[in-house]
């Protein structure tokens, strides 16, 4: 026998579900005022769909990197987009504020969207996201990207208003960085002399980890990176490739750079959060930038057991690397030091100045660092510098506006930052010779 088309499936199973709910009406509530408010509250909800005078077709989230979501519509036809929160595991820590997705409405129409759910939750206090969304980023066509500002709205609402140019149009927090751009960056620079790539594990869903190795391992100095540790931090994976770009050119400038100093980058840590859209936690709900004060969780966070694994590893060799960065996007752009109680504290606040100085001397880095009471507990910067006595910090990129351009952030700026940390690693090791001598 043949079975019933999905569709027929489904309205079938809708009436059924609206009749139990008026049997139970009736059942619960005999008065004929009560089924009769049950009928006319169905029918009023369908006459205000069907009446609705919104241009928008459809919010398409279906294609790679589009954030979880849901949404209706006000009275005034304001289209409400709801985020949805990803949670972390054993903690009331929740995060939304990445959104990506594609608006099909009529051309020349214009749309306004008030995005709601941006009440998180960070080390356990309450905060809402709402007051760092201040800008985001429209596209017809999901490559050429265009900066717009976000209308904050009291009781943690943000509004964006735009103009259908034609009957597509990408929105996004951030110019989007996703793994199909990762899997394009390393496929063009694999088979290159200078390059090695090497896989140190596997994501909660068995994506690849891969460590990119520029330059040669038996450079005086070596430096680390990491982006992507929070999935919607898409400036961070642009940084890494501004600045694998420059080291490749293979110019005089760059052979100085790797005869100074060999590079380790993992590019992308949290790629089934880029993968899905989320905004903070991996699969297992684990934040990749938190517990770096104790080992590694093999089972729920093996993005950073794997990283763990790899850097005790280069510690028995000898090679752990004397600097590293961990980068993210938020909407202050600081650079965090953390002052745990450990030896020779102080010996890496200088070093750490350095680093700030230099870092205002060759990029548009204008922000500073966080005050000397700033503590950032398990966080990839302190837990390595506790230990394993690596200098390390994490490098927040402002995502709303960079002053040292006064300009709007994209990618083509972060690319070119990337491109200056080049210098920056040079002239810093440089003066760490210095120093040591």
């Amino acid at each position: 026998m043949k079975s019933k088309p999905q569709f027929q499936q489904s309205n079938a199973i809708n009436c059924c579900l609206f009749s139990l709910l008026v049997i139970f009406q009736c059942v619960c509530f005999p008065s004929s005022t009560a089924a009769a408010f049950t009928l006319s509250s169905v029918e009023h909800s369908t006459s205000t769909l069907e009446s609705s005078n919104t241009p928008l077709d459809f919010i398409d989230t279906s294609f790679e990197n589009a954030s979880p979501l849901w949404y209706d519509f006000a009275p005034d036809g304001t289209i409400n987009v709801h985020l949805v929160y990803d949670h972390e595991r054993s903690s009331p820590n929740r995060a939304a504020g990445h959104f990506h997705f594609l608006l099909q409405a009529k051309p020349g129409s214009q749309l306004t969207l008030e995005f709601k759910n941006l009440d998180n939750i960070w080390n356990g206090q309450q905060g809402s996201i709402a007051r760092e969304l201040k800008t985001a980023v429209i596209s017809p066509d999901g490559r050429e990207w265009k900066s717009v500002s976000l209308e904050s709205l009291s009781e943690n609402r943000v509004r964006l208003t735009v103009r259908m140019l034609g009957p597509r149009l990408f929105v996004a927090r951030v110019e989007p960085y996703r793994l199909s751009d990762l899997d394009h960056l390393l496929a063009s620079i694999r088979t290159n002399r200078l390059v090695e790539i090497d896989s140190i594990g596997h994501t909660v869903e068995g994506r690849p980890l891969e460590i990119v190795r520029i330059g040669s391992p038996r450079a005086p100095h070596r430096v680390f990176l990491r982006a992507r540790a929070h999935p919607w931090e898409a400036g961070s994976s642009w940084v890494v490739q501004g600045f694998i770009h420059r080291l490749l050119l293979d110019d005089v400038f760059s052979q100085r750079s790797l005869g100074r100093y060999c590079v380790y980058i993992l590019p992308m840590a949290n790629k089934d959060g880029v993968a899905h859209g989320r905004t903070r936690f991996n699969m297992e709900g684990k934040d990749l930038n938190r517990d770096w004060d104790k080992p590694a969780d093999p089972q729920f966070g093996p993005e950073n057991y794997a990283l763990e694994s790899w850097l005790e590893n280069m510690v028995r060799a000898g090679q752990a690397p004397q600097l590293a960065l961990e980068l993210h996007n938020d909407g202050s752009g600081l650079l965090h030091l953390s002052r745990p109680h450990i030896p020779h504290l102080e010996e890496h606040l200088e070093r750490m100045a350095v680093l700030e100085r230099l870092l205002r001397r060759y990029t548009w880095f204008t922000e500073g660092c966080t005050p000397p009471t700033f503590s950032n507990s398990g966080s990839l910067g302190e837990g390595w510098l506790q230990r394993y006595g690596i200098d390390a910090a994490v490098h927040e990129l402002n995502c709303n506006w960079i002053a040292g351009l006064k300009d709007y952030p994209s990618a083509r700026h972060w690319e070119d930052y990337g491109a200056s940390l080049a210098t920056v690693f040079y002239e810093y090791f440089a003066l760490a010779n210095s120093s040591a001598n």
